[in-house]
Protein backbone atom coordinates (compact mmCIF):
# COMPACT_ATOMS: atom_id res chain seq x y z
CA UNK A 1 0.00 0.00 0.00
CA UNK A 2 3.05 2.25 0.47
CA UNK A 3 6.17 3.24 2.17
CA UNK A 4 7.29 0.66 4.93
CA UNK A 5 8.82 1.90 7.87
CA UNK A 6 9.74 0.73 11.23
CA UNK A 7 7.06 0.79 14.39
CA UNK A 8 7.53 -0.28 18.33
CA UNK A 9 4.45 0.04 20.43
CA UNK A 10 3.44 -1.96 23.83
CA UNK A 11 0.67 -3.67 25.55
CA UNK A 12 -1.32 -1.41 28.07
CA UNK A 13 0.57 -2.83 30.83
CA UNK A 14 4.10 -2.99 28.80
CA UNK A 15 4.82 -6.39 29.49
CA UNK A 16 4.69 -7.18 25.91
CA UNK A 17 6.42 -5.01 22.98
CA UNK A 18 6.28 -5.41 19.52
CA UNK A 19 8.56 -3.82 17.16
CA UNK A 20 8.15 -3.81 13.10
CA UNK A 21 11.05 -3.40 10.35
CA UNK A 22 8.65 -2.57 7.72
CA UNK A 23 5.25 -1.80 8.50
CA UNK A 24 2.71 -0.21 6.18
CA UNK A 25 1.17 2.89 8.39
CA UNK A 26 -2.36 2.82 6.58
CA UNK A 27 -4.95 1.25 8.62
CA UNK A 28 -7.47 -0.73 7.70
CA UNK A 29 -10.78 -2.05 9.22
CA UNK A 30 -12.13 -5.12 9.60
CA UNK A 31 -16.08 -5.47 10.23
CA UNK A 32 -16.09 -9.57 10.43
CA UNK A 33 -17.98 -11.25 12.44
CA UNK A 34 -14.73 -12.97 14.53
CA UNK A 35 -12.43 -9.57 14.55
CA UNK A 36 -15.71 -7.42 16.47
CA UNK A 37 -16.56 -10.75 18.67
CA UNK A 38 -12.93 -9.84 19.62
CA UNK A 39 -12.59 -6.85 20.49
CA UNK A 40 -15.78 -5.51 20.92
CA UNK A 41 -15.87 -3.51 17.43
CA UNK A 42 -14.31 -3.15 14.25
CA UNK A 43 -10.49 -4.37 14.16
CA UNK A 44 -9.02 -1.51 13.44
CA UNK A 45 -4.87 -2.46 12.37
CA UNK A 46 -1.61 -1.73 10.22
CA UNK A 47 -0.28 -4.81 8.25
CA UNK A 48 3.59 -5.12 10.23
CA UNK A 49 4.75 -7.57 8.02
CA UNK A 50 7.70 -10.59 8.80
CA UNK A 51 9.87 -9.09 10.23
CA UNK A 52 8.74 -8.81 13.50
CA UNK A 53 10.05 -8.83 17.11
CA UNK A 54 8.31 -9.54 20.12
CA UNK A 55 9.46 -8.89 23.88
CA UNK A 56 7.94 -10.42 26.74
CA UNK A 57 6.81 -13.89 24.65
CA UNK A 58 5.96 -15.31 27.80
CA UNK A 59 2.68 -12.80 28.53
CA UNK A 60 1.14 -13.24 25.14
CA UNK A 61 -1.50 -15.97 24.73
CA UNK A 62 -2.44 -16.99 20.73
CA UNK A 63 -5.74 -17.91 19.92
CA UNK A 64 -5.89 -19.92 16.88
CA UNK A 65 -8.81 -18.77 15.29
CA UNK A 66 -8.33 -20.57 11.65
CA UNK A 67 -6.86 -23.09 10.04
CA UNK A 68 -4.48 -20.11 8.66
CA UNK A 69 -4.58 -17.49 11.51
CA UNK A 70 -4.19 -16.69 14.74
CA UNK A 71 -5.06 -14.06 17.43
CA UNK A 72 -2.31 -12.77 20.02
CA UNK A 73 -3.10 -10.68 23.20
CA UNK A 74 -1.32 -9.71 26.43
CA UNK A 75 -2.29 -12.14 29.43
CA UNK A 76 -1.84 -9.94 31.52
CA UNK A 77 -3.43 -6.61 30.85
CA UNK A 78 -5.46 -8.14 27.72
CA UNK A 79 -4.52 -5.54 25.18
CA UNK A 80 -4.89 -7.34 21.79
CA UNK A 81 -1.75 -7.56 19.74
CA UNK A 82 -2.09 -8.75 16.63
CA UNK A 83 -3.76 -11.24 14.08
CA UNK A 84 -0.74 -13.47 12.42
CA UNK A 85 -1.55 -15.20 9.39
CA UNK A 86 0.48 -18.18 9.70
CA UNK A 87 1.55 -19.19 6.42
CA UNK A 88 3.47 -15.70 5.68
CA UNK A 89 4.18 -14.66 9.25
CA UNK A 90 2.23 -11.90 8.68
CA UNK A 91 1.62 -9.96 11.54
CA UNK A 92 -1.70 -7.57 11.23
CA UNK A 93 -0.75 -5.45 14.12
CA UNK A 94 -3.96 -3.34 16.00
CA UNK A 95 -3.06 0.36 15.27
CA UNK A 96 -3.77 1.36 19.07
CA UNK A 97 -0.56 -0.32 20.78
CA UNK A 98 1.93 1.33 17.77
CA UNK A 99 3.69 4.38 19.50
CA UNK A 100 3.67 6.20 15.92
CA UNK A 101 -0.20 7.88 16.00
CA UNK A 102 0.78 10.44 14.37
CA UNK A 103 1.76 9.11 11.07
CA UNK A 104 -1.15 6.94 10.53
CA UNK A 105 -3.72 7.42 7.96
CA UNK A 106 -7.48 5.38 7.84
CA UNK A 107 -7.60 4.31 3.96
CA UNK A 108 -9.41 0.53 4.00
CA UNK A 109 -12.02 -1.28 5.21
CA UNK A 110 -12.80 -5.34 4.81
CA UNK A 111 -15.69 -7.18 4.99
CA UNK A 112 -17.69 -4.06 4.57
CA UNK A 113 -20.39 -6.31 3.87
CA UNK A 114 -20.85 -7.68 7.40
CA UNK A 115 -20.13 -4.04 9.06
CA UNK A 116 -23.39 -3.51 11.32
CA UNK A 117 -25.57 -0.17 10.65
CA UNK A 118 -24.91 1.41 14.13
CA UNK A 119 -21.42 2.45 13.45
CA UNK A 120 -19.17 4.75 10.64
CA UNK A 121 -16.59 5.64 9.41
CA UNK A 122 -16.34 9.00 8.11
CA UNK A 123 -13.13 8.12 6.13
CA UNK A 124 -12.69 7.71 2.39
CA UNK A 125 -11.65 4.34 2.26
CA UNK A 126 -11.31 1.48 -0.53
CA UNK A 127 -13.51 -0.80 0.72
CA UNK A 128 -13.54 -4.81 -0.08
CA UNK A 129 -16.45 -7.15 0.53
CA UNK A 130 -16.04 -10.72 2.48
CA UNK A 131 -16.19 -12.61 -1.44
CA UNK A 132 -13.52 -9.87 -2.57
CA UNK A 133 -11.25 -10.71 0.70
CA UNK A 134 -11.17 -13.97 -0.02
CA UNK A 135 -10.91 -14.18 -3.68
CA UNK A 136 -7.73 -12.38 -3.11
CA UNK A 137 -6.62 -13.49 -0.14
CA UNK A 138 -7.47 -16.77 0.86
CA UNK A 139 -4.94 -19.73 0.78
Amino acid sequence: MGEKQAVSGSCLCGKVTIEAKAADLHVGACHCGMCRKWGGGPFLAVDGGSEVVINGEEFVSRYASSEWAERAFCKECGTHLFYLLKEKSQHIITAGILDQQDEMKMDHQIFIDKKPEYYAFSNDTQNMTEAEVFAQYAP
